[in-house]
């Protein structure tokens, strides 16, 4: 068995592969691919339609293309040499993918809360997705570069101690770590506390109840999903009969006493919906089931599971299912799992995973934070993705590979705002070529 001193030295020894100061490095390849072209390719596969809300989406502003633009950083990322230190990467980190939700015991947790793109990979790369995406956030807000500098090095460093913490705990320790809103909400006085305090709120009426009372309304004496093309429209008759044969293959990828829960809910109506910026265009279901009555719903999202923009440059086996793939890396990194995730094949062998659409589910209003709030924001979300990884990774490695001083931090601080620039130059790429007319867009 190797000793926690091997391993240390092992992230040690990485340092000669890829210095830490050299994470601040960011010149586009020879021959960068062009950030349009790649998108447009990994929409060749979702819905025709739905591809203008996407685009058009993504042209608001430089922080929601990089929302939709994993596969573009995926692909900057995969150009240049990587640490080798692999862990179970969230692939799509960035600073809104961080939110609360309910555990099964009912506690509000902080965490990492979309799987889509979860693949084995570098560490840094995950990191450095959360960094960029800080810098951007920060520009749009309006703080100056040295502010929105600090925020980007607060996340790395908040990973780092973190993650030295961690690897100094013993295994059933890390697993049962999370990060508890009860505990966060001490740290913060004055008006941070105030918002944090409403947001958590808003978090705790987010349920199936409040999504019922949302998006039904009574038709000839029976709950249907609202109407709201294009974003929320009715399923077809034989749609909703194969949507009934995809749900019973769900079912059974539940554990057994999740299954006799499930069994008490009546399937009562079905909706495709547009969903995020990123994920538009792949295909999405919400199902409204009933318990007892019809104070008892339960809403299902069933999304469309494709291939993680980190797969054709990381290593590991081939996922025999896309959808077990996303329920898989979830259940990885999330302290604590929704208890209806699963995972099934749609008509046409498509891939789709299952979970609630709300369950108390809350993210922070970014761009409402002062460059303070950002700030401790983004520690918050460094230190989450560090006890993210810590359960799949080597984390006395990353921690040897990162030691005691500021030199990771400054580094991916630096490559924050460098590719902050990329990303404004990108996303001016993409709104010319929706006014050239090359790029279908529409508002939605």
């Amino acid at each position: 068995m190797t000793s926690p001193a091997e391993r240390a030295k092992l992230g040690q020894d990485a340092r000669k592969v890829v210095g830490r100061r050299s994470h601040g490095q960011w010149i586009p390849a020879t021959g960068r691919p062009d950030p349009v072209a790649v998108l447009v390719e990994q929409g060749a596969d979702r819905v025709p339609e739905l591809l203008p809300i996407r685009y058009g989406r993504m042209a608001q502003s430089p922080f929601a293309f990089l929302r939709g633009a994993a596969a573009v950083l995926a692909t900057d990322l995969a150009a240049g040499p990587n640490t080798g230190l692999v862990v179970q990467l969230c692939g799509d980190a960035h600073l809104l993918n961080f939110g609360m939700y309910a555990s099964p015991e009912r506690a509000l947790l902080f965490d990492l809360n979309d799987f889509d793109e979860t693949h084995p990979g570098p560490f840094e790369w995950d990191v450095k997705r959360l960094a960029a995406s800080i810098a951007v956030a920060a520009r749009q807000n309006g703080d100056r570069d040295s502010a929105a500098r600090a925020s980007a090095k607060a996340s790395a460093e908040a990973y780092r101690t973190a993650m030295r913490r961690l690897a100094g705990m013993g295994e059933l320790d890390v697993w049962y770590q999370k990060l508890d809103t009860s505990q966060v909400l001490p740290l913060l006085t004055g008006e941070r506390r105030r918002r944090a305090e409403q947001n958590l709120e808003r978090a705790r009426r987010r349920t199936s109840l409040q999504a019922f009372e949302k998006l039904t309304e009574l038709r000839d004496g029976r709950p249907r999903i609202i109407a709201d093309p294009p974003l929320v429209q009715p399923v077809a008759v034989p749609e909703y009969r194969a949507v009934g044969k995809v749900f019973s293959q769900y079912r059974a990828t539940l554990p057994e006493e999740r299954r006799v829960l499930l069994d008490r809910f009546q399937l009562t109506d079905v909706a495709v919906k547009v969903v995020g910026v990123g994920s538009v265009g792949t295909r999405c279901f919400i199902v409204l089931l009933q318990g007892r009555d019809s104070r008892d719903p339960l809403f299902l999202q069933v999304k469309e599971a494709q291939q993680s923009v980190l797969a054709p440059f990381a290593t590991g086996p081939v996922p025999d299912h896309q959808g077990h793939r996303v329920v898989a890396g979830q259940r990885l990194l999330q302290a604590a799992g929704d208890i209806f995730l699963g995972w099934t094949t749609g008509p046409g062998g498509r891939h789709f995973y299952g979970r609630q659409l709300r369950d108390m589910k809350g993210s922070a209003e970014v761009d409402r934070m002062t460059a303070g709030g950002l700030r401790a924001y983004a520690a918050l979300c460094g230190h989450a993705l560090a006890r993210a990884h810590a359960r799949s990774g080597d984390r006395i490695a990353i921690a040897g590979y990162l030691g005691g001083s500021d030199a990771f931090d400054a580094a991916i601080a630096e490559f924050a705002m460098r590719y902050a620039d990329q990303t404004l130059a990108d996303h001016g790429e993409l709104v010319r070529a929706i006014a050239d007319g090359t790029v279908p867009a529409q508002d939605a």
